[in-house]
């Protein structure tokens, strides 16, 4: 048989149908709740012989001030991607007026050395909670947080049926849309999307979704392959589509970062953008409107996505002044990479 797990405040707010912050009011007495749904709460920790430990509350009743956000990515992350100082300047943009800090933990490894991270903080009590990134399938930091009973809050979609406190907007995929019909408007046949690892649930997500709108929009199945978030990933995959036979008219990138390198790639090898290659980022990060031709991106609000996260796990602490601010959808920003009007096989083309 196999071991029982243990049960968690977050079975008892699940339970209950409540936040975490809620379960904590209730357990210790505190005052903020309706009178039926605190009995609720004390029911729900009845039926699953749940109370608080006396560590738990201990370590609640000592507060850091402090969140953690553990990135497994190389020490360079932030040079080489803005996307995670955008979300930082977000998250800080709300903790900071609540005179909260973040504590940024970057680390390449196995995820038996980011759970040591994790371990490692809550037993120092170096923080109160976490902000957790890139949503993985068959996530294992969401029972390994439950069972270190720390608040935590997730920046996009669990995979599955987790059900885990997490921010995102309503509608994400509302930019690849858009997308996928300004490729087919112009004419594209050979469309290729250069993804990110498969292990990210939002990655599979994204693919799905631009695969059905270019055929919902009259448009060619895709072509798909996954990269690494990275340029060297995105340089290799450009290259080889571009010496194809069949080569793509249009490359859209999981990233900004990588539509960058794939556009200076292209270029390289002889191609002109937007007459020989459409090129597409994902993210609206400055730095696609300082390369010529400026990118072709679909912009996600992901200051908005840090604020949230920030205003959620600050709820989740029992901080319940703060409100979740909205969340962007996703749009088309449309710049000169993919500015042509009508697509046409070009003569001369390069040859790779």
């Amino acid at each position: 048989m196999p071991p029982r797990q243990r049960t968690t405040i977050h079975d008892v707010a699940a339970l209950a149908g409540v936040s975490r912050s809620a379960v904590s009011k209730a357990m210790n007495g505190k005052t903020g709740l309706a009178p039926a749904t605190r009995e609720r709460i004390l029911s729900a920790a009845e039926a699953l012989s749940w109370s608080p430990s006396p560590a738990a509350s201990t370590l609640r009743g000592s507060r850091t001030r402090s969140v953690g956000l553990v990135i497994s990515r190389g020490p360079d992350l932030l040079t080489a991607d803005a996307y995670f100082a955008v979300v930082i300047a977000g998250a800080e943009s709300v903790l900071a007026p609540q005179r909260y800090g973040l504590q940024l933990h970057l680390l390449t490894g196995s995820q038996t050395a980011e759970a040591d991270v994790y371990r490692q903080l809550v037993r120092d009590r170096r923080v109160d909670g976490f902000i957790l990134t890139e949503s993985r399938i068959r996530d294992a930091r969401f029972e390994l947080l439950r069972d270190l009973d720390i608040p935590f809050v997730l920046i996009g979609e669990p995979w599955g049926k987790e059900q885990v406190t997490h921010v995102q907007p309503q509608d994400a995929m509302a930019g690849l849309i858009q997308l996928a019909q300004h490729l087919v408007a112009a004419g594209h046949q050979r469309i290729l999307y250069i993804g990110g690892p498969d292990d990210f649930v939002h990655t599979g997500q994204r693919r799905e979704k631009f695969v059905r709108a270019i055929e919902a929009a009259g448009g060619p199945t895709p072509s798909v392959v996954s990269a690494a978030f990275d340029a060297d990933d995105a340089r290799k995959a450009t290259r080889a589509a571009l010496a194809r036979p069949d080569r793509p008219t249009a490359i859209a990138y999981g990233n900004d970062t990588m539509a960058i390198a794939g556009q200076s790639e292209a270029q390289r090898l002889g191609f002109s953008v937007p007459r020989d290659l459409a090129i597409v980022g994902y993210d609206s990060l400055p730095m696609g409107e300082w390369v010529f031709p400026t990118i072709t991106t679909v912009a996600q609000d992901l200051h908005g996505l840090g604020a949230a996260a920030a205003s959620a796990l600050l709820r989740e602490l029992g901080d319940e002044t703060v409100s979740i601010p909205p969340v962007a959808d996703s749009q088309l920003i449309i710049r000169e990479s993919t500015q042509q009007q009508t697509y046409s096989e070009p003569p001369g083309s390069p040859q790779v």
